[in-house]
C-alpha cells in the first residue's frame, strides 16, 4: 500500500492519522482525494449539515498595548484611528443586535492600558441586562492573561467574575500559530503558546466552551500547521472543550508583516481546511471563516470537510483593517442560499451548537 492508501484506509475506518501522515497531506498535490476523504470524515460527524448563526462581532476598542507585526487592527492610544467605545454605544449594538434576530454577540479587543479589569466586566452585565437573550462569546486567551495581571487576580478568578458577569463561551483567538519559534517573529509580545494553551485548559475546567483558530500563511512552514493542530488534538484529549477549529487565512496587505509574503492561495486554503478535517478527529467542526477566505472559497470548502461558515457577522474589523476584500456582513438569507447553492442543508445554530433551524 502507498502512504496515501494507508492514510485512506484509516480515514475510512474511523482511526486516527500521525503527525507524518498529516505532513505528507501538505506534501501532496492531489487536492480532490484529500477533499474526499476530508468529505468522508465529515459526513460521518455532521452528514449533509451545515452550521451558521446569526450574530454581531463588537470590538470595543483598537487601542492595545502589544503592536504585533500581523496585525493591523491594532492602534497606540492618541494615534491616528485608535478608538474606544463607550459602555452605551456598545449596549445599543447588542440590543440591535437582539433586535435583527441575533443569538450572539462576540466581543475581542485590544489590550487596552488605561482600562481596569472592572471596566470589562461591567460590559458583560450592561450586554445582559441590555439584550439578555444573547449569548456572550467574548475575549480570547491573551485577553484573559492581561485581565490577570492589570488586576493582580489568577485566571481562575478572572475567569470565574466574568462568568459570573454573564461571560458564556470564548473564542478561539490569540493562537496564531502556538510553535514558539513562528510567535517569536510575528508576535514576541505576545503570551507563549504553551500559557495559551494553559489558559484555554483552564476555560475548559471551569465549564466554558470555546474554539480555537490558527492563523497561516505568514512565515510558518507547514510542520508548523501540523505541530499547531496536534498540540490541540492533545488538550482536546483531555479537556473536550474545543467546538470549532477555525483555519484563518492571513491578509498581507496592511499588515507591517510584509517581506515577501502574499498571503494564500485557494488552493493552499482548501487543503489546509481538509488536512484539517482528517486531523483534528476529536473536533466535531471545522469553520471556514468567510470574511477572510472569501465567499466563494468558503462555500468550495464545503465539499472539502467543512462544516460551519460562521455567521452574519455585522461589522468585522480585525480582518478588514488587515486588507480583506469581503462585505463586513452576510445577510442569513445570503449563508443560507450559499450553502444550499453547495447541495448542502443549512442549519442555524446557536453559539453551543444546538439546532434552531434547518432550511
Amino acid at each position: 500500500m502507498t502512504t496515501f492508501e494507508i492514510i485512506a484506509a484509516k480515514v475510512r475506518a474511523g482511526q486516527r492519522i500521525t503527525p507524518d501522515e498529516a505532513l505528507f497531506l501538505f506534501d501532496s498535490n492531489d487536492l480532490l482525494a484529500i477533499g474526499e476523504l476530508a468529505a468522508l470524515a465529515n459526513a460521518r460527524k455532521n452528514g449533509a449539515n451545515v452550521f451558521f448563526n446569526v450574530n454581531r462581532h463588537i470590538n470595543p476598542t483598537n487601542v492595545c498595548v502589544n503592536r504585533c507585526a500581523f496585525c493591523a487592527f491594532s492602534r497606540t492610544a492618541g494615534e491616528d484611528g485608535a478608538y474606544t467605545l463607550a459602555l452605551g454605544e456598545i449596549c445599543r449594538r447588542a440590543r440591535e443586535a437582539e433586535e435583527e434576530g441575533a443569538t450572539e454577540v462576540h466581543i475581542v479587543g485590544g489590550l487596552h492600558p488605561d482600562l481596569a479589569f472592572e471596566f470589562y466586566e461591567e460590559t458583560l452585565k450592561a450586554i445582559r441586562n441590555t439584550a439578555p437573550k444573547l449569548h456572550i462569546k467574548a475575549f480570547t486567551a491573551v485577553e484573559i492573561e492581561y485581565f490577570a495581571r492589570i488586576s493582580g487576580l489568577t485566571i481562575e478568578q478572572v475567569l470565574e467574575r466574568l462568568m459570573n458577569a454573564g461571560l458564556g463561551s470564548m473564542p478561539g483567538g490569540g493562537a496564531e500559530i502556538l510553535v514558539e519559534e513562528v510567535r517569536q517573529k510575528i508576535c514576541p509580545e505576545k503570551i507563549s503558546g504553551e500559557r495559551w494553551l494553559e489558559i484555554i485548559r483552564l476555560a475548559h475546567l471551569a465549564g466554558l466552551k470555546t474554539n480555537a483558530t490558527m492563523l497561516y500563511g505568514h512565515v510558518e512552514a507547514v510542520s508548523d500547521r501540523v505541530a499547531h493542530m496536534e498540540m490541540l488534538r492533545t488538550l482536546q484529549d483531555e479537556t473536550g472543550g474545543f467546538q470549532a477549529f477555525i483555519p484563518l487565512a492571513f491578509q498581507a496587505e496592511n499588515s507591517d508583516l510584509k517581506l515577501d509574503i502574499k498571503g494564500t492561495s485557494g488552493l493552499d486554503d482548501l487543503k489546509t481546511l481538509a488536512i484539517a478535517r482528517i486531523f483534528l478527529d476529536n473536533f466535531d467542526h471545522i469553520k471556514a471563516y468567510w470574511i477572510m477566505l472569501g465567499e466563494k472559497i468558503a462555500q468550495v470548502s464545503l465539499a472539502f470537510g467543512v462544516n460551519d461558515l460562521d455567521g452574519t457577522v455585522v461589522e468585522e474589523k480585525i480582518g478588514h483593517d488587515a486588507g480583506a476584500k469581503t462585505p463586513q456582513a452576510l445577510t442569513k438569507e445570503g449563508i443560507i442560499r450559499l450553502i444550499k447553492t453547495a447541495g448542502k442543508i443549512p442549519v442555524e445554530r446557536d453559539t453551543l451548537y444546538h439546532p434552531i433551524r434547518s432550511f
